[in-house]
């Protein structure tokens, strides 16, 4: 029989594509069972795109290509490091050892076709392999991964579970790097064997299991893979829901947070500093807590606002029987040191993660950062979840190339905002308009009536609600383009849509198209199911800037359903995406996507799609992940000679157990493994191209 704390899943099947029930039980607590947090009156974006768009207009849409800018490039000295910091992005988009790979063509792999099969599937040319899976050592004295005698102590100083963003920073050795990873959640159905351990020892080792990673790789010969380094390394480390952090930033003078937290958890996507630090995303906190009784009546709003149960409660994972911070009734100001951006400097295992609050309190899938015309930083926040708003930061302080230590500050003094979105209303047949970041805070003075400075971190959700910005559908992945100066948003879905404007226009933030199973018919349902990409051109290129045009660049589904949109590329030559998650960039620009959640009968993956030119909007498959899984990152070296792809929740249905897993994958074990994977050319050429 399964541990007992576990939540039981009644339901067998995938409910949001190809999300299982369990999936979302374990990943976010069921949020969308719930009613939406949000329940504010301000703007929804489907509203916004509405007033943007005409049928007269979308008879007219062409395939015209967009011109990109050119970037300066900067950079940063690193102790024990190569050359770090490029141009905008501070990381070349997503990619590993940042820099301008320089042009090298287009798109020219071959398509991946939509499957179901239980592995990694890459182009023809191609090949690929683990670099790392759950419970493979990382700390020098971790012991060899048995499932069947595992610690907790054991398992933290090996890999976690369910690994999630990834990046890659470079050692004064080109041969080698460091490879930082998340681990969001755990499936206590698939790690443990029935009846091997007791729920104290299955929720300690879960504990141990969330958190971050940081491995020492190497190349394999002069090739586009890379493998751990069996010789390990100084900088490895684990960073668990225990782990000790230091809180900065205006919200660590308040007494519901303090200057110390213990643990991350539900860490979703990030980014990368220009003076080589890992910004980690809490995203789905909420539903970590167990509540035995009454709670102050003075957070039960704050709580509602961020899905934080206000009676009692039993998790999926009852840690409260292991400590009491997790149980709210006993401490209730714990939830309020969860929900931040975590920094981890990867070149230091003895340096404590810091808790940056002045970037706000949210659902953070992720940070990641770009430089603005002065010098100063700017970082891109998302808040996964439906309803909820876009953010950015932008620091009161210059970066400094030449003195690293002196950039550890940027990131606590500055200016916080939130997006709202207004669309042009010309029939222009495009989904497109005008946007504002609207002020929230800045780290000494507040611009929300009756907040505070730290009011207004602590509780950002509900200070962004007074400011009236733009409510949209699940917030992911921001990124910057470092060769267009271009920002792209991944909206992964809301499929609460449809009901406030039925329309009978093709419009896709009220209804798209499915498939129940790969192959079937495509079947209309309400709501925006299947995700877009957004567009962003501040002023100027500029991201210290307050104003900005956005577009619709994807409207995500399938080709053949009448509500997608690819930049104007002809649909009949690009491949069905659905349930945009991350994105990245290659030395060209290019644009890389990861899906979660696919609701077109096939497994999730990575999508490359061109951002200029005549292909502006080919979207095509490059690779899919096996059964049941998400495709994490994704990543691209600077070379481009690689693309990494973390694997989560292999097998992960709602009737999989260990002794009968729905997956084997990476087929080491008998049973599902997370793992991190690199992608090359058998010929040693550029990933893509």
């Amino acid at each position: 029989m399964s541990p007992k704390f576990l939540p039981l899943i009644s339901q067998i099947g995938t409910r949001h594509g190809s999300r299982t029930y369990r999936t979302c039980a374990l990943k976010c607590a069921n949020q969308c069972d719930h009613a939406t947090p949000n329940t504010s009156d301000n703007e929804d974006f489907q509203t916004v795109a509405r007033s943007s768009f005409s049928r007269r207009g979308m008879l007219k849409l062409g395939a015209a290509g967009v011109a990109g800018a050119g970037v300066a490039t900067l950079a940063a000295n690193l102790p024990a490091a190569a050359n770090f910091s490029s141009a905008l992005s501070g990381d070349r988009g997503n990619g590993a050892f940042p820099g301008f790979g320089g042009p090298h063509g287009e798109l020219s792999h071959s398509v991946v076709p939509p499957n179901r099969k239980d592995d990694i599937v890459v182009p023809k040319g191609y090949d690929q392999a683990v670099i790392i899976a759950w419970g493979d050592p990382v700390e020098r004295n971790a012991p060899k991964f048995n499932v069947n005698k595992q610690t907790p102590e054991a398992q933290a100083k090996q890999f976690g579970y369910n690994n999630d963003y990834t990046m890659i920073v470079p050692l004064k050795d080109e041969r080698k790097a460091l490879l930082v990873c998340n681990h969001e959640y755990t499936d206590e159905y698939l790690m443990f064997p029935t009846g091997r351990y007791g729920t104290k020892t299955i929720a300690e080792i879960g504990l141990a299991a969330h958190g971050m990673s940081v491995v020492q790789i190497e190349r394999v010969g002069r090739s586009g893979r890379w493998r751990r380094d069996p010789d390990g390394g100084r900088y490895n480390r684990r960073i668990t829901a225990n782990t000790k952090f230091e809180v900065t930033g205006p919200a660590a003078a308040d007494k519901r947070v303090g200057k110390v937290a213990y643990g991350t958890f539900g860490n979703c996507a990030g980014g990368v500093t220009p003076w080589g630090t890992i910004l980690s995303g809490e995203e789905n906190f909420n539903g970590y807590y167990d509540v035995t009784g009454a709670i102050p009546a003075e957070y039960v709003d704050s709580y509602k606002r961020y899905g934080v149960p206000t009676t009692v409660t039993k998790s999926a994972r009852e840690w409260s029987q292991v400590d009491k911070r997790w149980d709210l009734t006993k401490t209730p100001t714990e939830v309020f040191r969860a929900g931040w951006i975590v920094e981890v400097d990867p070149y230091d295992p003895q340096a404590a993660p810091k808790k940056r609050t002045m970037l706000g309190r949210l659902k953070h899938e992720g940070a990641t950062t770009t430089i603005t015309a002065d010098g100063r930083i700017a970082a891109y926040l998302g808040d996964d979840e439906k309803g909820e708003y876009i953010y950015k930061f932008v620091s009161a302080g210059k970066y400094d190339p030449d003195n690293r230590k002196r950039n550890f500050k940027l990131l606590d003094e500055g200016t916080l905002y939130v997006a709202k979105f207004t669309g042009d209303g010309a029939e222009d047949g495009l989904y497109d308009g005008t946007g504002t970041w609207l002020p929230l805070t800045t780290d000494k003075k507040s611009f929300v009536d009756g907040m505070s400075v730290a009011e207004v971190l602590i509780n950002t959700r509900l200070a962004a609600d007074k400011v009236a910005p733009t409510r949209m559908d699940r917030p992911e992945d921001i990124e910057r383009n470092p060769v267009n100066g271009r920002v792209y948003a991944a909206l992964t879905n809301n499929d609460n849509r449809g009901a406030k404007f039925p329309g009978d226009e093709p419009n896709p933030i009220v209804k798209s198209h499915v498939r129940e199973t790969l192959g079937g018919p495509l079947i209309e349902k309400a709501g925006n199911r299947n995700g877009y990409v957004l567009e962003l051109s501040e002023e100027g290129d500029d991201a210290a800037k307050t104003g900005f045009f956005w577009t619709l660049f994807l409207v995500c589904g399938d080709p053949a359903a009448q509500e997608t949109y690819f930049g104007g590329y002809d649909k009949s030559k690009v491949s069905p995406i659905s349930c945009p998650d991350n994105v990245a960039f290659d030395g060209s620009g290019n644009l890389w996507i990861s899906t979660d959640g696919n609701v077109l009968g096939s497994n999730d993956g990575i999508f490359t799609v061109p951002v200029a030119g005549p292909k502006r909007g080919q979207v095509k498959q490059f690779l899919s992940v096996p059964f049941a899984s998400e495709a994490c990152g994704p990543l691209i070296s600077e070379d481009d000679k690689t693309a990494f792809v973390a694997v989560q929740h292999p097998g992960e249905t709602d009737d999989a157990t260990f002794e009968k897993p729905a997956s084997t994958w990476p087929h080491t074990h008998n049973y599902p493994r997370p793992a991190i994977a690199c992608v090359w050319r058998k010929d040693n050429g550029r990933v893509g191209s």
